[in-house]
């Protein structure tokens, strides 16, 4: 092999509703990115059980996260749907990579210490591990870019640093097997089995902030339904949402800059952004002047143009599970055939005894 094949990977939790912040973060840019790569698109259930190992309605949330993937227009036929939990070689792998990362590496990771809190030797090892498993997920199919928030960006470094040991530990074994590509670390030339994967990052609306508070994130686990729009939320609750939203009393200005100490208006631009696929400098070029009375109802009515077809597609595909539930199995039956010939090649490398 003299190049890694070009692959797109990225996976969504099956916790709570989808909001608007993870369709114009994540679900849209994956419809964008298929038009023109190689894409496999997972519902990481595994990783739900770090913040919760009890679910009443897990099967139900990972259906959902399916259906809010194929309502937005990925197309499972020509890329990869599927969840996590139909391919057990994530969890292989990642126990690999829980033996390649280093203590150090996993204790430096901001998310653990945000989730795990002051309470950290009560926090389970799972939730530590995190990063491993997600470089597991990545690093199974070869992955050569991630579309990620930059809250994942950390996690997506690790996984570099975990491919990067991996093949500069096995590199003679991998040159001996001939699996490998040669890649440059440094100085030195070593045989690679696994791509250090770049990030996908950016965008107008690359993070969406809460409808309530500029300065939180928007979230699934805000108490307050009115600081997110929901990908299922109707047309008026959408327009409620938005008529409500915190902003301050000044109009819009011209210059991106003027907006920096106004975040809530900052959110509300780049919201528009997103959805119209405008830069927020195009969006106040066209409102420079205007009051949030103008504002306001110019951007519902384009949340409802843009995702009503979504909330009403998901509730007919909710509706038929059985639908749902296969294209999963066959994604997962594809997804396995990629995940076993890199497994059956790790367990080579690193001297495991398999078929």
């Amino acid at each position: 092999m003299t190049a890694f094949k070009p692959l797109i990977f990225s996976g969504v939790q099956p916790t709570g509703n989808l909001h608007l912040g993870n369709y114009l973060g994540a679900i849209r840019k994956f419809v964008a990115l298929q038009d023109t790569n190689e894409c496999i698109y997972c519902v990481v259930d595994l990783h739900s059980l770090t913040a919760q190992l009890v679910h009443n309605d897990l099967q139900s949330q990972t259906r959902s996260i399916t259906a809010a993937f194929l309502a937005s227009g990925i197309d499972p036929k020509k890329h990869i749907v599927f969840n996590q939990a139909r391919v057990l070689q994530h969890a292989e792998l990642a126990w690999i990579f829980n033996c390649v990362a280093r203590i150090g590496w996993m204790n430096r990771m901001t998310q653990f210490k945000d989730k795990a809190g002051k309470d950290r030797e009560n926090a389970s090892l799972g939730l530590l591990a995190y990063p491993s498993l997600m470089a597991a997920d990545i690093l199974l199919y070869r992955a050569t870019h991630v579309p990620v928030g930059e809250d994942q960006k950390q996690h997506l470094e690790l996984t570099r640093d975990i491919a990067q040991k991996f093949n500069n530990d096995f590199s003679t074994r991998i040159a001996d097997l001939g699996i490998g590509v040669e890649m440059q670390v440094g100085e030195e030339t070593v045989n690679g089995y696994f791509p250090i994967t770049e990030p996908i990052i950016g965008g107008p609306a690359a993070r969406i902030m809460s409808l309530r508070d500029g300065s939180k994130k928007m979230s699934k686990s805000d108490p307050s339904d009115l600081s997110r729009i929901n990908l299922t939320d109707d047309a008026d609750t959408i327009s409620k949402k938005i008529r409500k939203a915190k902003t301050d009393p000044a109009p819009l200005p011209s210059e991106l800059d003027e907006l920096k100490d106004r975040p809530e208006a900052e959110n509300l631009v780049g919201i528009y952004a997103g959805l119209a696929d405008m830069t927020k400098e195009e969006v106040l070029s066209q409102f420079a002047g205007q009051q949030f009375s103008v504002f306001k109802p110019a951007l519902a009515d384009l949340a409802v143009e843009k995702l009503s077809p979504i909330a009403s597609e998901m509730r007919r595909l909710m509706a038929d599970p059985g639908h749902i539930d296969a294209v999963l199995r066959d994604g997962g039956d594809r997804a396995r055939a990629i995940a076993e010939t890199t497994m059956k090649d790790v367990r080579n490398i690193i001297g495991l005894l398999g078929d």
